[in-house]
């Protein structure tokens, strides 16, 4: 908890929103076939790895697509001005595609909450897309931690209304996307207060950000990566956001989720991730997203109950 602590006190993001949703999902949008930017194609470890690409499962390696969910949360996967899915996700997957020799196809699915059932319906084969892990996940889905993260609380720029933790959202406006991690916090803290949260539920994490921006919110509680970077690199109508960096909560993994009858594609990433770590190209892709401190060291799954309850 110590360490994890000074990583984050270094201050440096830490990477999105977490879903445990298990509700009807949206259509999303079309799939991109993911090809690897010249910084990352030419990484250590960036390479083919045939004993890998020969451990996935039949039905990927005959079809030499790997289908993978995401949704949109800067700095962890986003459009860039072409259009273009680009993040640190993105650029994961398109490693993972080169060393496991299969097309990688991501897809924005449109919200957050629409990330574990589709896994669940098998309409992907794997979610990279920073979702917080926990116990309970755990046990719909395997989870595959590739790095921290941890909460924190934004408003807008400057603070106005004095916010210093969850006790002081009792009786605010708080926006958060629906079905995450962060909401059941907010409805937790909500359940304390003698005034509760008034608690908006929003699909997206962009018209999250943009109800604080626009003062149909007072606050948003959200992933401390995503929370910095909007703070570093303001974009939509309205009034800047401001992370409150001071206020850390509920350390722990972000993962990659797969199906629980999938052993094969899950053994498969995490070698491919941790032949990744050990060569430094995973490390040199976080530090591109600002995200270095934020690096796990080994890559495990389903361990979120080795990390602190607070």
């Amino acid at each position: 908890m110590m360490r994890i602590q000074k990583i984050l006190k270094a201050g440096v993001a830490g990477a999105m929103v977490s879903l445990i949703a298990a509700s009807a999902y949206a259509a999303g949008g079309a799939a991109e076939k993911m090809t690897p930017d010249a910084d990352v194609a030419k990484l250590p470890g960036v390479v083919l790895t045939q004993k890998l690409a020969d451990g996935l499962p039949p039905s990927i390696k005959s079809s030499g697509v790997l289908k993978v969910a995401t949704d949109l949360t800067p700095p962890i996967s986003f459009h860039g001005e072409d259009g273009k899915l680009i993040g640190i996700d993105a650029d994961i997957a398109a490693a993972l595609g080169v060393i496991l020799g299969v097309d990688v196809e991501m897809t924005d699915v449109g919200a957050g909450a629409a990330i574990v059932p589709s896994i669940l319906a098998k309409r992907f084969d794997i979610s990279i897309s920073g979702i917080n892990d926990d116990p309970e996940l755990e046990k719909q889905v395997d989870v595959i931690d590739y790095m921290y993260d941890a909460t924190t609380i934004m408003t807008i720029k400057d603070n106005p209304l004095a916010i210093k933790g969850m006790e002081d959202l009792c009786g605010k406006k708080v926006a958060v996307p629906v079905g995450t991690f962060q909401a059941k916090m907010v409805e937790a803290a909500s359940a304390k207060c003698a005034t509760p949260v008034n608690i908006m539920s929003i699909p997206k994490m962009p018209d999250v950000l943009q109800a604080v921006r626009t003062g149909r919110a007072d606050a948003t509680v959200n992933g401390y990566a995503t929370s910095v970077y909007t703070t570093e690199h303001q974009t939509g109508n309205g009034k800047g956001l401001q992370a409150l960096p001071d206020i850390r909560l509920a350390v722990g993994y972000l993962g990659m989720l797969t199906s629980k009858d999938n052993p094969q594609l899950r053994d498969s990433v995490v070698a491919a991730l941790q032949q990744m770590v050990d060569s430094g190209a995973y490390e040199t892709i976080m530090k591109k997203w600002s995200l270095g401190p934020l690096a796990v060291k080994t890559v495990k799954v389903n361990d979120a109950a080795s990390m602190p309850a607070d």
